[in-house]
């Protein structure tokens, strides 16, 4: 099965095409400081580089948060309209666990566990944990947001390494770890397209102004 995934939860953005399990392209476009938007070219690049079209694509993963607001939107954008118009099942995965997925190497035999954070703002970060076992990582908890500084004490409270962008292990969410993720994503199963968004955490801030300038929540 071809797989096309991309995340950009972070301002690194990522895309990635594999064959089952095995990863054949990767490519880390900025998503910010640049005059032009490069998540799609990366897609078109990606596929090309991979020897296969998009005709070849069978299923799209989309990192689904939490991260930067305009960043996810998108990713989110890119992957659904490429679903629709190909008529592809979209599936959805915790861009948390792309942090995990997508750096991690195999070391001694057992379990590791991960706890994976990203930026909440407001000096809070989301994190949820991550098992990693015989080539497979998933997940052993729900996300969360905690204060940023409590974030190595809680993962050294369950025996987990703290991983992050902003971790003593900087690591980043990449679309590569899907490869490690393909569990996660049949025990998930495709998304509804029409009703899907990504988990943004919090809502932007120009939301947040906007109703409370206005004292109402804002129509969709």
């Amino acid at each position: 099965m071809i797989t096309l995934a991309l995340d950009a939860s972070t301002y690194r953005g990522s895309v990635a095409v594999l064959e089952g399990e095995r990863l054949l392209v990767e490519r880390s476009p900025a998503m910010r400081g640049k005059e032009a938007e490069l998540l799609m070219p990366a897609v078109h690049q990606a596929l090309h580089d991979s020897g296969y079209d998009l005709r070849a694509v069978e299923r799209i993963v989309c990192g689904a948060g939490p991260g930067s607001f305009t960043s996810l939107r998108i990713a989110a954008s890119i992957a659904k309209g490429l679903a629709v118009a190909r008529s592809l099942p979209l599936f959805a995965v915790s861009s948390l666990a792309l942090i995990v997925g997508g750096n991690v190497s195999d070391g001694p035999r057992g379990a590791r566990r991960y706890l994976a954070a990203l930026d909440a703002l407001r000096g809070e970060s989301y994190v949820a944990e991550f098992e990693h076992d015989a080539g497979s990582v998933r997940s052993v908890g729900d996300m969360r947001r905690i204060p940023s500084e409590d974030v190595i004490a809680s993962a050294e409270g369950v025996g987990a390494r703290a991983v992050g962008p902003d971790q003593r292990e900087p690591w980043h969410p990449h679309a590569r770890g899907v490869a490690l993720l393909m569990g996660m994503l049949d025990e998930a199963g495709p998304v509804k397209l029409a009703a899907w968004e990504p988990i943004y955490g919090r809502m932007a801030e120009a939301q947040v102004k906007w109703e409370t300038a206005h004292g109402r929540t804002l129509p969709r």
